[in-house]
């Protein structure tokens, strides 16, 4: 006996409700359409994930219910389908809820399991908004017992045992796992474990889209009883994926079958991570399109290619903003690159405004030598003019700065980290050489290869804010800087371990104080992708004003 399950990898946007709504439908009468007996959604599919406080309002929560209750009476249209819906669900005598997964089947609610592992680490507050469920749901579809677990359930042990002991003979997980590079294998190898530990195959839908710092990557992915990936859907695409199940004897585990979609590079996962959550935070926000500032550096450059490929040219706009410390060859770059991403490039030269600055400060810096006043003057007149652009036309501002700057306090405030969305801000300056690197040799979205000037990679990094300035004069070369901090932010390593790895102690002492010192920008700086394993965002919550030396 065979039958098929489809997965609703989609695009659930947090409050839409109607939309979601509907794109549930969409999705079970394709599923019917094709014959499956069963389709799974995604984690909080209905309500969209991290709904945050939103779970905290009762008219929220009142909308999700009537929203649950449109799709137990839509189901009596697809008879003998079952539909396994992510949702939030009432505790009664209870401020929270419980993170839900319901079976609706023939316009009826057949079963609600609660997730029972409520994640409270890194980018995970769901202790804030849930109360955990104590019991395992095991359906029957044709004659083969279904159990069903919630996301974190299937990283522990104890719940998936609990649905074999209860009779399950397949798994299935929904699930909202937000992206970070490398997570795909890491999920895949947590699945395996769990297939092993139970001896039952297991189903695993996940959603895909931005939701402000959060991506989700799509890859729903089932394994059979032997941990070997029967099925792997697309990475970071919407699709109805589809999994055939044969049932070969009674009360044995199925056997699974459907495409395996190979997977994508590391710089091509971080490169789509970086797209969708750029062309979901201006969609869904409703932006009419973006801007930002051209420099002629390879960090604007990047942020320029991935705006493209995200939205198309004719919603990006770039501005190039010269100073008096200027070099002709930036003007030039930029322009090029422009030119290549047939985007609309505007000049203003900030020289005169600069000017006024500096004018009206001398006598009050009367005796005093020019520094980074200097300096970070010439950013806020730019960030000034690019908020106005903003303000007028209504597009969002994208901030450039990478990751290795954001962990120094290598940026000025109301200055070149004035914006709306910060499309690099988890990407470390290494990787953001690797990633123009890739760019040019692909073409991932059909806008054009070799987009970046080749002359924007090889040059010295410099922010030009003085005469013959580098990067390297104020910090440490990126190899080392970047290496000092994916060991001690990213993975918490103390610095005796750092100094062990081989680095040089008054440049691990000098990251270090910079990155403590510098959390009062970060604080104040624009949302943006988290694409590592830790992001500076809502998984590094770090007090601004402290006198421990950690």
């Amino acid at each position: 006996m065979t039958f098929s399950i489809c997965i609703a990898q989609h695009n659930f946007m947090v409050g839409d409700l109607d939309g979601n709504t509907k794109k549930i439908i969409a999705a079970a009468q394709q599923a019917h359409a094709h014959g499956a007996r069963l389709l799974l959604t995604p984690e909080l599919a209905l309500c969209g994930y991290a709904a945050e406080d939103l779970l905290l309002r009762p008219s929220f929560l009142q909308a999700c219910d009537t929203a649950m209750q449109r799709l137990v009476e839509a189901s009596s249209v697809w008879p003998g389908l079952s539909l396994v819906i992510g949702h939030p669900q009432a505790v009664v005598g209870a401020q929270r809820r419980h993170n839900a997964a319901s079976v609706v089947r023939d316009g009826e609610l057949q079963a609600t399991y609660a997730k029972q592992c409520l994640p409270n680490y890194a980018v995970f507050d769901e202790v804030r908004y849930f109360i955990p469920g104590t019991d395992s749901c095991v359906i029957e579809v044709d004659g083969l017992r279904v159990g069903l677990l919630i996301c974190e359930d299937a990283w522990e042990h104890a719940p998936a045992l609990a649905a074999r002991a209860a009779g399950a003979q397949l798994i299935l997980v929904l699930n909202a796992s937000p992206f970070h590079a490398g997570k795909q294998l890491q999920r895949e190898a947590v699945l395996a474990e769990r297939v092993r530990e139970t001896g039952l195959p297991l189903v695993y839908a996940h959603m895909v889209g931005g939701q402000d710092e959060l991506v989700f990557d799509g890859g729903s992915v089932a394994l059979n009883a032997d941990a070997r990936v029967a099925m792997r859907a697309p990475m970071f695409k919407e699709t109805l994926a589809r999994i055939d199940v044969e049932l070969l004897a009674p009360g044995a585990a199925p056997v699974l079958g459907g495409e395996v979609v190979p997977l994508p590079s590391a710089d091509a996962e971080l490169w789509d991570a970086l797209v969708v959550s750029v062309r979901d935070y201006v969609r869904k926000n409703g932006f009419p399109g973006v801007l930002l500032g051209l420099s002629g550096g390879i960090d604007s450059a990047l942020v320029l290619a991935i705006a493209v490929d995200a939205l198309g040219a004719d919603k990006v706009r770039t501005v190039m903003m010269p100073s008096p410390y200027t070099a002709d060859i930036s003007w030039h770059d930029a322009q090029d690159m422009a030119d290549r991403m047939g985007v609309r490039h505007d000049v203003i030269d900030i020289g005169p405004q600069f000017a006024t600055f500096r004018a009206a400060l001398a006598p009050h810096f009367a005796g005093r030598g020019e520094d980074t006043t200097e300096e970070n003057l010439q950013a806020r007149c730019r960030g000034t003019l690019l908020m106005a652009l903003s303000n007028k036309f209504g597009s969002v501002v994208l901030t450039t700065g990478n990751k290795s700057e954001m962990a120094t306090g290598y940026c000025t405030l109301y200055g070149d980290m004035a914006g709306g969305f910060a499309v690099i801000k988890d990407v470390l300056k290494t990787r953001v050489f690797d990633l123009a690197r890739w760019r040019n040799a692909h073409d991932p979205y059909g806008t054009g290869v070799n987009p970046i000037p080749e002359r924007i990679i090889t040059r010295p990094p410099s922010a030009e804010l003085r005469p013959d300035q580098k990067d390297e004069d104020s910090l440490p070369p990126y190899p080392v800087l970047d290496d000092i901090v994916r060991r001690y932010m990213e993975h918490d390593e103390p610095v005796p371990a750092i100094l062990a790895a081989g680095h040089d102690s008054a440049q691990v002492e000098r990251v270090v104080r910079l990155i403590r010192l510098n959390e009062y920008k970060r604080r104040q700086a624009p949302v943006g992708p988290r694409v590592s394993a830790r992001g500076f965002g809502r998984d590094w919550r770090t007090p601004i004003t402290s006198d421990f030396r950690f």
